[in-house]
Formats: C-alpha cells, sequence, structure tokens
C-alpha cells in the first residue's frame, strides 16, 4: 500500500508548506488538509493567490486574524481561511498576514497554494510569482508527468520563460533534462524559496506511460543538493 502523501513528502512536527508549480497543486491541498486533520491535527488551508470558489468544500474562515481563525478552528476538520472574493474566485490572504497566523495560531499545520498555473502541467514563474511566505518551512514543487515528451508551447504556463530558462523552442517537446533544469532553476522551482526551507518535487499524472521518464527526472532531482526528496503520484483523491 502506498503510505499516504504527508508521509511521502516527510512533513514533520508543525509545518507551513506552501505550493508551487503546474500539474496539481490544489489536489495536493485539499489531500494534504484532509490526510492530516484525518489524524486529529488542526489544519489552515489558504492560497497567496485565487482559487476558484467551487473548489473549496471544507469550512470557511474569511478572515487571517489569528484570534478569530482559532475560534472557529477544530481539529479533525481543515479550515479553508481567505479575505476576498473575485468572480468566481476566492483569495487568499497577504504573505505577511500567513507568516503571522502561522506564528500566532494554534494551528498544527497551514498548507497554502502559492503560485497559479492555469490548469497547465508545468510552468516558470512570472517576475511576481510564486507568492510564497517567508516563514514557509517545507516547499512543494509541482510538475505533471505527462508535460515530458509533448511541445512546450501545448504544457506550459508561460512557455516563453520554459522556453528561455531550459533553451528549447516553443515547438520543441520538453524533455527530461528541460523539466530537471527548470525545476532546479533559481527562476524557475525554485524561484522564491525562503532560506531554510526544504523543497519537495512532486511529479503527479504518472502512468505506466511516462513513468520511466518521470523517474528519470525525479533521479535528477534528487542529485541536486538544493531538492530534499522528489516522489511520483499517480493519482490522488482529495
Amino acid at each position: 500500500m502506498t503510505p499516504p502523501l504527508h508521509e511521502r513528502i516527510g512533513l514533520r512536527g508543525r509545518e507551513l508548506v506552501a505550493i508551487v508549480g503546474a500539474g496539481g497543486k490544489s489536489t495536493i491541498l485539499f489531500t494534504l488538509g484532509r490526510e492530516l486533520s484525518a489524524r486529529g491535527d488542526r489544519v489552515i488551508l489558504t492560497t497567496t493567490t485565487m482559487m476558484a470558489d467551487d473548489q473549496v468544500d471544507e469550512p470557511i474562515c474569511w478572515s487571517a486574524d489569528p484570534g478569530e481563525v482559532d475560534a472557529v478552528l477544530e481539529a479533525g476538520t481543515p479550515l479553508f481561511v481567505v479575505t476576498g472574493r473575485a468572480p468566481g474566485k476566492v483569495t487568499g490572504p497577504s504573505t505577511e498576514a500567513i507568516d503571522r497566523l502561522f506564528t500566532e495560531s494554534g494551528a498544527d499545520h497551514m498548507i497554502v497554494e502559492a503560485d497559479g498555473a492555469r490548469s497547465m502541467l508545468i510552468k516558470a514563474p512570472a517576475a511576481h510569482e510564486p507568492v510564497i511566505p517567508a516563514r514557509s518551512t517545507t516547499v512543494v514543487v509541482v510538475m505533471a508527468a505527462d508535460a515530458i515528451g509533448r511541445p512546450v508551447r501545448e504544457v506550459a504556463h508561460r512557455p516563453d520563460r520554459v522556453a528561455g530558462i531550459t533553451g528549447l523552442e516553443e515547438q520543441e517537446l520538453m524533455t527530461v533534462d528541460a523539466a530537471a533544469t527548470l525545476l532546479l532553476h533559481p527562476d524557475g522551482g525554485l524561484k522564491n524559496v525562503p532560506n531554510g526551507a526544504r523543497v519537495i518535487v512532486t511529479i503527479t499524472r504518472v502512468t505506466p506511460s511516462n513513468e520511466t521518464a518521470a523517474a528519470q527526472v525525479a533521479s535528477l532531482l534528487t542529485d541536486d543538493s538544493a531538492v530534499d526528496r522528489a516522489i511520483l503520484i499517480a493519482s490522488l483523491k482529495p
């Protein structure tokens, strides 16, 4: 049996986890929240960007004030903290508010979606991305295995930036080496990672047809001292 995701990521003690990249961030967010809550932890979920309002099934707190959050935060059920709305979306607190909430609330864990990718499979961040809280203890960098072997322009969010980092043309196929280069680049997967935070790469959407390529990417990543571990995920049911 495959261990739960929080064990595969290696969460320990009290953590503020920021999830960045493309190819399954929201699923990882909700999976971690529900796994950790199921073992009796008090878990806050939130975002530093925007999230479709129909994605959020958990109880919602419309304030990032630590006292107000603690008043409704319960063990066994994740609490989603939001502070505003946009058409069809909810918006989360500032990174400063999230850092304060982590410091002052009674949460055992905070899990934060800290990047956007418009449902693409791999990405390179723009100048203003990703939006990672400074007190993050673990940064989970996500890419989808089925980006490999397909044209950059078909699978990438901000394909021009992906091309600039990897040296590929936008019409060329994403390769194992290019994916590893992107994920390890200081303007790619490692952008804005706080000092001292662990980096866990999760390669999602792994299937029998792309498993070999995904494992090759993971091997290249774990050979680099910047990455604590890389894991392969076939599917998740948050």
